[in-house]
């Protein structure tokens, strides 16, 4: 993400910058008795400057202002759900599909009205299909409402610095025999052949997704939604391999202690790592709207995407892995619910998308956006590789719907990171908390 998520999600690593009021700051009222000419936004993502260009798109308009304050992520969750609890709701909100934003579905409106007045009956084919599935991520049964629509999408997957890869003439590898081969003889070197910020617990899962679910494609869903058992052997199997990063000296010494967000991008940019786990957020790093760019990622003229390596006995083929990145949601005390509306829909699809789509933020929910300047060949190849062939093809999420679930998966994995569990261990704990939900 750039300075990204997250945890996005990753985390957005970003200063918490207010852009037209203090951070942390009550939302502004209406005191008028009527409509107010004003929406607030508060979210972590997109990045401080990107957000100040999409409002200026927006508001060249003249149909309103936005007041926006952008924090990391950490700060943002303390501070919605402090303005939750306080009934001080901002009109518009970022989130992620399905424990986040059910977390907050009590203080949402639903959207699809007003998507359906903005793009027609049929909006909900302008988006690509898993943003649409993961927008209602977690509904109770019946619930077909759409408490956020998403402005950002994105496939998980690794990275690779070509230069290095070019320079030990190894190709990118394609199975786990290959990585296992690829970074044994990258070894010894002054670079890290697989970096792997482990302390994170959104990367943790990710990773663990996509390893699971090439092991049995889909099975690990079913294990959530309690159709299907957490220590099934083939489950049981996708830890075994999570924990063979470590045990098989694949992630480098001290893993789960290293962040992804500054510590291992920094050190991916400077050169010193062949292969990191990421996603298509990357390619913000050759944002086409900066000049300080660093040589690497300048024009992404130093990086290849490619998928997880397939894993003995599954999948014939990577599977792909991604969903949303950041979504919005708006207040149902939105005093100017109509004026939000407007806004939304123009971070989703209008000016302001555009102005985020040429930062290369991370890639658009809408199909058919591309950034109106490319710097590089390179840039545009990865570009319409994620826009074109992989997020079409994204059947699995990158994200549980339980946030209890979701943290039992990532404290599994780093008790197997650690060698304080075996993977019979690790399903069997996770299964104990999907028992306690059900």
């Amino acid at each position: 993400m750039k300075l990204k998520r997250s945890a996005a999600a990753a985390g957005t690593a970003v200063v918490a910058l207010s852009l037209a009021a203090c951070a942390g700051g009550a939302a502004p009222t209406n005191t008028s008795g009527g409509e107010s000419d004003t929406v607030t936004f508060r979210s972590w993502s997109p990045i401080e400057q990107t957000t100040r260009q999409m409002i200026d798109a927006f508001e060249a308009s003249g149909e309103g202002k936005i007041d926006a304050t952008i924090f990391n992520y950490p700060e943002y969750i303390v501070d919605l759900q402090s303005r939750a609890s306080s009934n001080t709701m901002p009109d518009i909100v970022g989130l992620q599909p399905g424990a986040l934003t059910q977390q907050y579905r009590d203080y949402l409106m639903p959207l699809q009205d007003c998507a359906a007045d903005t793009w027609g009956d049929d909006w909900q084919s302008k988006f690509y299909p898993i943003g649409i599935e993961q927008s209602r991520m977690g509904n109770p049964d019946g619930d077909e409402n759409f408490y956020s629509l998403p402005i950002l999408t994105q496939t998980v997957n690794l990275w690779a610095n070509t230069e290095i890869f070019d320079e030990q003439g190894k190709e990118l590898p394609t199975t786990w025999d290959e990585l296992e081969s690829t970074v044994k003889d990258m070894s010894g070197g002054d670079f890290a052949p697989f970096l792997l910020p482990a302390k994170d617990s959104w990367l943790r899962n990710v990773v663990f997704l996509q390893i699971v679910n090439n092991v049995a494609p889909g099975l690990v869903y079913e294990a959530e939604d309690g159709t299907a058992s957490w220590t099934d052997p083939k489950i049981v199997t996708g830890f075994e391999y999570w924990q063979k990063l470590f045990t098989d000296g694949i992630a480098q010494s001290g893993a789960i202690g290293l962040d992804a967000y500054p510590s291992a991008v920094n050190q991916f940019e400077a050169g010193n790592a062949a292969m990191i786990p990421l996603g298509a957020w990357w390619i913000q790093q050759s944002d086409p709207t900066k000049t300080d760019i660093p040589p690497l990622s300048e024009g992404m003229s130093g990086y290849r995407p490619f998928l997880f390596p397939t894993i003995p006995g599954g999948a014939a083929e990577s599977q792909f892995v991604g969903g949303i990145d950041v979504s919005l949601g708006i207040s149902k005390n939105s005093a100017n619910p109509e004026l939000a509306c407007k806004v939304l829909t123009d971070f989703i699809a209008g000016a302001g998308a555009q102005k985020l789509v040429n930062t290369m933020n991370d890639v658009p929910a809408v199909t058919g956006m591309s950034p109106e300047v490319f710097t590089s060949d390179r840039q545009e190849e990865i570009w319409n590789l994620f826009v074109d062939e992989w997020l079409p093809k994204v059947t699995y999420s990158r994200y549980f719907e339980s946030p209890e679930l979701d943290q039992a998966v990532a404290d599994a994995l780093s008790a197997l990171a650690t060698g304080s569990s075996t993977p019979q261990e690790a399903a069997e704990s996770v299964q104990a908390v999907q028992d306690s939900l059900n």
